[in-house]
This record gives C-alpha cells, structure tokens and sequence, in this order.
C-alpha cells in the first residue's frame, strides 16, 4: 500500500481538523514516545476516529468504511487463520471467486499485508480501512462466534 504524496498530519491541517502549530506539537511529543500520530491526536481530543480514518484514507489512495455500516460474512473468516485476525487485526469480510476483501486499521503493516495476501492466494487482496475501534470490536465479535461454534462441536462430541 503505497502513501499519495502527502503526510498525514497535512492532509489533517489542510482539511482544517488541526493547526500546524497543533501539529508541531504532536510530531515533537511522537520523537518521544513514538506513538503514531493519528492516535495521539486521537488521545489529545484533536481529531475524532472518523477524522483520521478519513484521512488515513486519503493519504494510503484506500476506501474508508465502518464495520457497524456493513454486512460481515462470518463463513468467509473460517478461512483465515485466527491469529490474522485477533493478532494482526485483518479481517476478512467478503469474497468471491477473484477476490477477498480485507479490513484493516494500521495500513503502515506492509508485513501482514504481504501475509495476508500469501493466505487468499491465488485470489486477489481488496483491502479497506476501519477504525481502530470498529476492528476491536469485530475482533471481539469474531472471538463469541469462535467460542460458541467450538462449543456447539464439543456438545456434538
């Protein structure tokens, strides 16, 4: 996933979320504590989720969506392996027979991308980007579905 040309922190303060003063301010802190800078400025009440999921958007060229707004195809997460999912925070909501399209949160993760397209080989990767709250609750979803289909298993056992 390659970046447009623009950081992220002037896509936020062209769009008028922050001001580069703001900005300053977060890039001097982040060369301490080497959080990313969309979260900090999450925690400093700066920008909202939407905000840097909207501009995550537009600086990796990908499409924004909410989990909350779409259908997940439970079946097609069977197919990925568990740790994809609840360790490295990919998702896989739908396919068909060319493509799976995949939610991430972090589009930094070249590594899991890379992973994750060796696992839907030879089908094609469509990813899409979420909220970091939006992926924890489906990750949370996914685990009481896991559980409760492991537990109807061992009941027919």
């Amino acid at each position: 996933m390659k970046k447009k040309g623009k950081y992220l922190g002037e896509i936020l303060v062209s769009r008028g979320f922050i001001t580069d003063s703001e900005l300053q301010m977060v890039i001097q802190e982040q060369l301490r504590n080497k959080k990313f800078i969309g979260t900090m400025m999450i925690e400093k009440g700066l920008i909202n989720e939407d905000d840097l999921l909207n501009a995550l958007s537009e600086q990796f060229d990908v499409e924004p969506i909410r989990l909350k707004d779409v259908e997940i195809d439970w079946e097609e997460t069977t197919k990925f392996s568990s740790s994809m999912i609840t360790d490295y925070k990919c998702l896989p909501i739908k396919s068909d027979e060319e493509t799976v399209t995949l939610v991430i949160s972090n589009p930094l993760d070249v590594w899991v991308l890379n992973k994750a397209e060796r696992e839907v080989a030879p089908r094609k990767l469509k990813v899409v980007l979420t909220t970091v709250s939006d992926m924890d609750a489906a990750i949370k979803e996914y685990r009481r579905r896991s559980i409760q289909s492991m537990m109807k298993k061992w009941k027919k056992d």
